[in-house]
């Protein structure tokens, strides 16, 4: 075991990954092209504008609660369940034709897919290589995954992407060119129809790590190795970059979706001209289905800009199911995995040739966008008030974004005009050695990850019963989470471990009532 302050441990991997690449330097950047094609907006009054300023200001009084703040969903906020199904609730003001729609969507979202050929084309297409046979599978409960907790844990709640460097360049300004495996593709599949290798298997190691605390605490952080082991197909590119990904928790995603671009990049300092060290930037990625460039909100580095191109680009990559938006029949495989692109696939006339068509891909997008946000607790409780005080004064909500309002829309009236409470800003922001991939992804660097939504966190043992925080799982509770923060982050996570014991337990009790 290690005695070291987190600021100067360096990231330790299994596999030799390239020199850091740093942002691009920006000047004067414009993103007023930047709009919601996804949407069917209704534009603000300027009576609606201040409203919404005034609602969304920081708190003035840290004493009591705000108005609608247990709410965090707004109005399709349901009552906060303790077991297992509190992440699983369709939003509280659905229309009842719309819980139809959302049950057969969750119905979708569970199916385990089969083999191909198969007697039933609704299930049939899956693979030839995947990592889960359904998307339940990964957000179990709708909740968080985890990484395997040992050698014998078939956990596939955990992805881990792949890239090399170089590669087509793009017209989005910033961006940094890689290109997939030539051999691998994007993403390593562990799992494989018979007759065809899987291509590796995960292994993970811990080195734990103290951190001396405030008050003679000390917290223990675990520090992951990653070896990729019995590979399937050959050896994998010499310059290949890794990032793990846990799967996220569902819930709230249709109300990010909503949330009107210049809203966020209203919040975009990517030169720091405030001086408070906080350089939030916005992911701008390629939209297939619009053709145009846009904002990125969905991912561990927001590289997907709506949750319907979320949703099928988790098909393709994660199941091998085809769709309108990814039609490869064969997912991730590349020309190199000859086998598996000429394996018999689950196209079918009566799907328009993909596996899952256009309205089963709906379906399931309305699904995801409609899972509620259950209500917080204890918000009026002494301790949780002086932990959103906490929060505040060292610094937090700069990157962690109490409240947005949605765009007053047309066509999806339960996410219309919300007040929400996600805790995100949905930029990317450096996160420091620590926790860098060292893995670019569009406009963001290896060290760069998108602000995770903090609602509903406080759930996650009621849900998927473990603790396991930040984008690989590696934090075992949310105070080893926020000594992992660097980067941006330092001067917040150091004034976690500098202030007195009390006020950090209050500022964990305020995470855990959200």
């Amino acid at each position: 075991m290690r005695y070291l302050p987190l600021a100067f441990l360096p990231i330790c991997v299994a596999f030799a990954i390239p020199a850091l690449i740093q942002a691009q330097s920006e000047v004067a950047p414009d993103w007023s092209h930047l709009g919601d094609p996804h949407l069917q907006i209704v534009p603000r009054s300027e009576a609606e504008r201040a409203r919404v300023a005034g609602v969304t200001a920081p708190p003035a009084d840290f004493s009591q609660a705000l108005a609608f703040e247990e709410n965090g969903g707004g109005a399709g906020t349901v009552r906060a369940r303790m077991n297992a199904d509190a992440f699983s609730q369709p939003m509280a003001n659905l229309a009842f034709e719309e819980e139809l729609d959302f049950r057969v969507g969750n119905g979708l979202f569970r199916r385990l897919w089969v083999s191909p050929p198969a007697s039933t084309i609704a299930s049939d297409g899956l693979g030839p290589l995947f990592n889960a046979r359904s998307c339940q599978r990964c957000h179990i409960k709708d909740g968080r995954g985890h990484p395997p907790e040992g050698p014998d844990d078939n956990a596939v709640s955990m992805l881990m992407r792949v890239t090399i460097p170089g590669g087509p360049l793009s017209e989005i300004e910033g961006y940094l060119a890689t290109q997939p495996d030539p051999v691998y593709g994007g993403q390593l599949q562990d799992r494989s129809l018979a007759g065809h290798p899987s291509e590796f298997r995960m292994q993970i190691e811990y080195e734990e790590i103290e951190v001396p605390l405030s008050g003679g605490a000390v917290a223990t952080l675990r520090q992951p190795t990653y070896t990729m082991a019995d590979l399937g197909y050959g050896p994998l590119h010499p310059d290949v970059m890794f990032s793990p990904r846990v799967a996220p928790q569902m819930i709230g995603l249709g109300l990010l979706e909503a949330i009107p671009a210049q809203d966020i990049l209203a919040g975009a300092d990517p030169l720091d001209a405030d001086g408070d060290g906080i350089s939030g930037r916005p992911q701008v990625v390629w939209s297939v289905e619009f053709d145009q460039p846009m904002l990125g909100r969905f991912g561990h580095k927001a590289g997907m800009p709506t949750l319907r191109a979320q949703n099928a680009g988790a098909f393709s990559g994660d199941i091998g199911i085809s769709s309108p938006l990814n039609p490869a029949l064969w997912g991730d495989c590349t020309e190199a995995q000859a086998a598996c692109r000429t394996a018999i696939h689950g196209d079918n006339p009566e799907q328009n040739g993909f596996e899952i068509d256009e309205i089963g891909l709906d379906l399931v997008t309305f699904y995801t966008a409609h899972l509620a946000v259950p209500a917080r607790r204890d918000v009026d409780a002494p301790e949780v008030l002086r932990g959103r005080e906490v929060f505040h004064a060292t610094g937090c909500a700069g990157c962690h974004t109490p409240s947005f309002v949605t765009h007053r829309q047309e066509g999806d009236p339960a996410t219309s005009f919300q007040l929400i409470w996600p805790y995100s800003d949905l930029l990317l922001h450096d996160m420091g050695d620590g926790l860098a991939d060292h893995s670019p992804e569009g406009r963001a660097t290896g060290r760069e990850w998108r602000t995770a939504p903090l609602w509903g966190i406080g759930m996650t043992e009621t849900v998927s019963g473990h603790t396991y925080f930040l984008h690989d799982g590696r934090a075992r509770s949310l105070l080893e989470a926020v000594l992992w923060h660097g980067g941006e982050a330092q001067s917040a996570r150091d004034a976690v471990v500098e202030m007195p014991p009390e006020d950090r337990a209050a500022l964990i009790a305020f995470l855990e009532s959200l």
